[in-house]
């Protein structure tokens, strides 16, 4: 879904949902969109982040988008640069970024955990005092 961003011109952004299909989770759909928000301000190049433009406005789906010729060669490229890294760190190194991964998960779980208790609190509205006997009360 494409909603109004004022951070970013705005242009019509698309949410999370736009990749619970292809991450699985909620969690990972959120990574990705803040992912692409990354590339999108500039940090792996121009090509990649008109691509991440494109992703987030709405314009071209994901699935789309990485099958553009031009958008599929840099990611390739940014891909096997990844892996040569990967390939030279320690094991410890490793293991730290594997660490650090799953604790980025666990952060956006707890985000829309919040948001979920955020928006259930929202929609049941303020409490409202009540009268008793004795003068009023909280319930």
């Amino acid at each position: 879904m494409a909603e109004r961003d004022s951070t970013h011109g705005d242009q019509p952004r698309v949410d999370d949902e736009e990749f619970v299909s292809i991450a699985r989770d909620p969690a990972l759909a959120r990574l990705l969109r803040k992912q692409l928000e990354s590339l999108a301000d500039g940090r792996a190049g121009a090509v990649l982040a008109e691509m991440a433009k494109e992703v987030l406005s709405g314009r071209i789906g994901l699935r789309e988008a990485v099958q553009v010729g031009s958008y599929e060669q840099e990611l390739l490229a940014t891909a096997e640069n990844f892996e040569r890294k990967w390939d030279e760190m320690s094991e410890l190194e490793k293991s730290q970024a594997e660490a650090e991964g799953v604790k980025l998960l666990r952060q956006q779980q707890e985000e829309i955990d919040q948001e979920l208790r955020d928006r259930q609190d929202e929609a049941s509205g303020p409490k409202r005092a009540g009268h008793s006997a004795n003068g009023w009360s909280a319930y």
